[in-house]
């Protein structure tokens, strides 16, 4: 029993030697992947921050970092090594993400990310505040976030083509530098409230959308010089629309309108309109032009179009009233 005994012991005690010797060269092991693993990041950055550096251009006095067609689903951490930069422009990467730490390039000018797959836009980017422009067109972005009115100097922002926009912050109306404003392809049903309180705004596309009507206070906008309706569902426009004198460029052709209100006789420096492809209950044909140069400038649906237009809406409307004045029962009630 004693032999046994001490046999058990010596057994028990080898075990238990081993099971530490065991222990200490897994420790070393995984101290040495974990190595081998910070060594590769290490290596993978600093390749990463070299092919970044050599995608970095000098143009108009601005550090541009420049990238086309190539895929980077994710940006690194490095990048914060070109903390200088004042532009990025980063087309067909595949980008996925904006990153966090996007908000420490205080010298952003121009954020240029179009055509990529990015899905949302980090509050980190209310601390651009230098930023100028935010160019974001085709991408998949759902939303707009409040912070965004936290970048001071913003004077053009484009959302074109993200298709499931709905809408825009109130916020956005704080931003008194933003006067270019592209939401076309988005779904929109009408124009968002933050438009409206902007009366620095100049140009507005909002081509593509489910807009319906017009709101009556679109008025406010007193500065748009151009704006772009086509490819909605507007059946009607509203009479405060004659009110928008510096409108010069108004695009409505695709849309479910059924006349042209006389007010628009009186917006004198509208230089351009489209109203083709439009349910008009008029039809209204233009004169022949007797010079081929001026035929061919002559849009068929353009300004010339509108006047006409306006003026038999006029005289039908006059028609129709004379004809209730002089009708046997107008003058029985007489």
């Amino acid at each position: 029993m004693a032999e046994t005994a001490v046999c058990l012991g010596t057994f028990t005690a080898v075990k238990t030697l081993w099971e530490v010797r065991i222990h200490k060269i897994n420790e070393e092991l995984q101290k040495e992947k974990e190595f081998r693993q910070r060594l590769l990041l290490v290596w993978e950055e600093r390749a990463a921050l070299a092919k970044l550096k050599e995608k970095v251009i000098n143009e108009g006095g601005r550090a541009i970092l420049r990238i086309e067609e190539e895929e980077w689903k994710t940006l690194p951490s490095c990048l914060l090594k070109l903390i200088h930069l004042q532009e990025w422009q980063l087309h067909r990467t595949s980008l996925q993400k904006i990153p966090q730490f996007i908000g420490r390039f205080h010298s952003l000018v121009v954020l240029d990310l179009s055509r990529n797959s990015i899905e949302s836009v980090p509050k980190e980017i209310g601390q651009l505040t230098s930023l100028q422009e935010l160019l974001l067109s085709y991408n998949r972005i759902k939303s707009v976030p409040k912070e965004i009115c936290n970048c001071i100097s913003l004077e053009r922002l484009e959302l074109a083509v993200n298709r499931n926009i709905c809408d825009l912050p109130p916020q956005l109306s704080d931003l008194k530098k933003l006067s270019h404003i592209d939401l076309c392809m988005n779904q929109f049903t009408t124009i968002p409230s933050a438009l409206l309180n902007m009366p620095n705004l100049e140009w507005l596309d909002m081509g593509g959308n489910k807009l319906q009507e017009l709101p009556d206070a679109i008025d406010r906008m007193e500065n748009l010089h151009t704006l772009w309706l086509q490819r909605n569902e507007i059946n009607s426009l509203p009479e405060t629309i004659g009110n928008m004198k510096n409108l010069s460029t108004l695009v409505l052709s695709n849309n479910k309108l059924k006349d042209i209100p006389a007010c628009m006789k009186d917006m004198t420096n509208l230089r351009f309109v489209n109203f083709r492809d439009n349910p008009l209950e008029l039809e209204v044909t233009l004169p022949l032009c007797e010079n081929p140069d001026e035929e061919e400038q002559q849009e068929m649906f353009g300004i010339d179009f509108m006047h006409m237009y306006i003026q038999e809406s006029l005289k039908k409307t006059g028609t129709a009233f004379l004809l209730i004045l002089i009708s046997p029962q107008y003058s029985e009630e007489e």
